[in-house]
């Protein structure tokens, strides 16, 4: 592939009065001549690609895809432009002509990021928007199937497009159909393949991203080490990801799914203490994943644990496991229905009718549609006693909404070196999610849910690793660390570094220093440059 690259030529001309309908802008003025320039766009073709905030589009455009709600205020900060790229020269130019003007900017696909770090920041900032860079075209005869995937592509997209062209075949990525492919896939990426196959950096085979330079490259081009960096050490550090090509995976015609819920009347904690040695260990078709939350029944307050389930496989060959296996599920065959993998892609993403539903529904990318949340997550190498578990049964009672979902690990994970990719946590047991929700938009309300969430954070510290207390890099937490980028940037990024990537940090850093050494791409946790020594 032919390296294209922007000259670095930078034109300070302000727009004829004849396109400004909006008051005296310079930023905006300079930013669209500039970005003109180097697209050979004329002004007045580019009202729908660069929106200050008086365009009719802005709110819109920003809104569309911000997923937690509590970034979605007027008292959040607003970018002073969105861009929203339709092409490559459009990321280019938003790359050169953001740093011409010495602002900073953010890179947006799916919007999902918990805290919020693609799309908010403290300081004058852009927004580049990559939702419309969608393209996603599968190739059955390339590698037993490959697919090219444009950044801003869902993975409902991804997946219905690979079911498109095969019904055998699918991708190791996450359950959430809205969520963006290039933050999803640079972050790590999981799914419920994960057990069977690992994760979905571990199939990405090329790769093209936007440099600090204005310059597209692929895997060639870039070079190993800044290829390696950008699968699971999150792209937005080290350039703008363009899209990714991925490697598909085989699925059996049929595959079955199940549910079974069980209150701490009903054993639930039996249930909760067996899964810890059964879901790791099992055999790599299944995937369990445990969610409990504190309900109320018969007027008393309880526990809930629901194990929810995919087997690349038959309803028997999975009854006959999980009887010898983990009789305390007391799993039954009507829990489990038998589906096609499409089928199971969208069962677990809530749709419980999915066969009796059209695959068309995962292309709904379900925009401006968000809830207050916070989220924070762990990882346990050592099973948790019974006790354990009964002290964080009645803490997350004492909470209230907060829920705790548990994901095993095992099988292809515990194969693949942990230096492999940036992502270090293969070797767990299972990874924990700290999840809370709520409706009320006033501050109190969020006060009052953070300092929940933060609580039984600190509950939960017994149980999980330490030094570092390791944490997953696609569930943003802010708590863990935040870069000032001042004097002591490095020293602040160690601190939530070393617990995103482990010793993996190091490299990192390394690769960061190289292609981006005046740190051009950065955010609120993004990886620094190396100190110097001098």
């Amino acid at each position: 592939m032919k390296l294209s690259c922007f000259v670095f030529l930078i034109s300070f001309l302000f727009v004829s009065s004849s396109i400004a309908t909006a008051p005296p802008n310079p930023i905006y003025d300079s930013f669209l001549q500039c970005f003109s320039n180097h697209t050979g766009a004329p002004p007045e073709k580019l009202c729908d690609v660069v929106l200050p905030q008086s365009s009719a589009s802005f709110t819109p455009t920003l809104r569309a895809y911000i997923r937690n709600a509590r970034f979605n205020t007027s008292a959040s900060p607003k970018p002073l432009i969105v861009i929203a790229a339709r092409s490559e020269s459009h990321v280019q130019a938003t790359v050169i002509c953001t740093k011409s003007l010495n602002f900073q900017l953010k890179t947006r696909s799916g919007g999902h990021d918990y805290d919020g770090v693609s799309y908010i920041s403290n300081r004058p900032f852009f927004v580049l928007d990559m939702s419309y860079l969608r393209d996603i075209t599968v190739d059955m005869a390339d590698d037993d199937g490959s697919a090219w995937v444009g950044a801003g592509a869902t993975l409902g997209e991804v997946y219905y497009s690979i079911w498109q062209k095969s019904k055998t075949h699918g991708f190791p990525a996450g359950i959430c159909s809205t969520v963006g492919a290039g933050g999803h896939i640079s972050g790590g990426g999981y799914g419920n393949m994960i057990r069977k196959y690992g994760l979905s950096v571990d199939y990405v085979t090329d790769a093209k991203i936007v440099d600090v330079k204005g310059c597209v490259l692929d895997r060639k081009s870039m070079g190993e080490e800044l290829f390696w960096a950008i699968r699971g050490g999150g792209g937005s550090s080290f350039g703008v990801i363009l899209s990714f090509k991925i490697k598909l995976v085989p699925v059996p015609p049929r595959v079955t799914v199940f549910r079974v819920e069980k209150t701490l009347e009903e054993n639930a904690l039996d249930m909760v203490h067996k899964w810890q040695f059964v879901a790791p260990e099992t055999s790599p078709d299944l995937f369990m994943r445990l969610m409990m939350h504190p309900v109320t029944r018969n007027a008393t307050q309880t526990l809930r644990a629901s194990v929810v389930a995919l087997f690349l496989g038959k309803q028997s060959d999975l009854m006959s496991l999980l009887t010898t296996e983990f009789p305390e599920l007391g799993l039954k065959p009507e829990n489990c229905t038998e589906m096609t993998w499409i089928q199971s892609v969208m069962w677990w993403d809530n749709k419980d009718n999915a066969t009796m539903i059209a695959p068309e529904i995962l292309l709904d990318r379900n925009p401006d549609s968000a809830s207050f949340l916070k989220r924070k997550s762990d990882y346990v190498e050592t099973e948790i006693s019974k006790d354990g578990l009964g002290f964080l049964f009645k803490k997350l009672m004492e909470a209230g909404k907060l829920g705790l979902v548990f994901n095993p690990y095992g099988g292809r994970m515990s194969e693949v070196p942990t230096t492999a990719t940036p992502f270090p946590h293969r070797k767990r047991l299972f990874k924990v999610q700290h999840s809370i929700n709520w409706k009320d938009p006033g501050t109190e309300a969020e006060s009052s849910f953070m300092e929940r969430t933060r609580s039984f954070y600190s509950y939960m510290a017994p149980f999980v690793t330490k030094n570092p207390r390791h944490t997953y890099l696609n569930y943003r937490d802010l708590d863990i660390g935040i870069n000032t980028h001042g004097p002591n940037s490095y020293r602040e990024a160690e601190l939530y570094g070393r617990k995103y990537f482990g010793d993996n940090f190091d490299r990192l850093v390394k690769v960061k220093t190289a292609v981006d050494p005046l740190n051009f791409f950065r955010d609120e946790q993004s990886i620094p440059t190396k100190p110097s020594t001098s």
